[in-house]
């Protein structure tokens, strides 16, 4: 006797709807090489976070790293790397931490299967430009596989709706700030370098202003073309402002 469908079953359309919403990051001008790697998504929470973050992340993280040290200061640009990788670094702990007490959970309640979805699983491969990149679908795989843990223990009345609410809405926040942070990161030295841009304007003008008074005026007119440590000091602003915005989504 033939299976007996008594539902109608996810034949793909879940992730055509998710793909359709994707805000298409444009990589046309970006040169760099990529390791090529398959990502496997299941839960609804996984599959919408990689189509909205994973790309611009990448994106934002390659303007970081490789535009902005051929105009920032060098030291400058490491402390953004460091911050997000610190940042990213804290979200795989609490990722870790909770996957572990969802198993004990599982092992003291005897729990010995997790839920399971019904909707055809996101299956893409992707192409990781940086150290960046890996690591943040490292961190976007955990929170698909912690998805289906806390769900079943939900299902298991072992903890309960609201507490898996609440967990699952700060693992979340913590995911999305990582790629909002790099984005307010990436448009703080964009300002910067906008700025920077600026200057040497100002100063081509001033030295075109210049040479024509040294013809009127004689060879020892001075122009004075911009100040070193003025720009020294609006790399440090530049890095407090955007650390402090970055503070403030978390």
């Amino acid at each position: 006797m033939s299976d007996i469908q008594i539902v109608k079953m996810d034949e793909g359309g879940v992730n055509a709807r998710i793909l359709a919403k994707e805000t298409k990051a444009d990589f046309r001008r970006i040169e760099a090489a990529s390791l090529k790697m398959r990502a496997r998504f299941t839960s609804a929470e996984g599959k919408r976070f990689f189509v909205r973050l994973f790309s611009t992340l990448q994106l934002n993280t390659h303007f970081i790293s490789v535009i902005a040290r051929t105009r920032l200061d060098h030291e400058d640009v490491a402390k953004v790397e460091t911050a997000i990788r610190t940042q990213m670094d804290a979200v795989n702990e609490s990722l870790n931490k909770a996957i572990d007490g969802a198993e004990v959970l599982f092992k003291m309640h005897g729990v010995t299967s997790v839920a399971t979805y019904d909707t055809v699983p996101l299956e893409v491969d992707v192409g990781v430009m940086s150290s960046a990149g890996r690591r943040y679908l490292e961190v976007l795989g955990k929170l698909d596989q912690l998805m289906p843990l806390l769900q079943t223990l939900e299902i298991h009345e072992v903890i309960t709706a609201q507490a898996v609410d609440i967990q699952r809405a700060g693992l979340k926040r913590q995911v999305r700030n990582v790629a909002n942070g790099a984005r307010n990161f990436a448009m703080g030295l964009r300002r910067r370098m906008n700025a920077l841009g600026n200057r040497d304007d100002e100063g081509t003008e001033r030295v075109s202003g210049g040479a024509g008074r040294d013809v009127a005026e004689g060879p020892n007119t001075e122009v004075v073309t911009g100040d070193d440590a003025e720009v020294g000091a609006d790399a440090r602003n530049g890095i407090d402002f955007v650390e402090q915005n970055t503070k403030g989504e978390s």
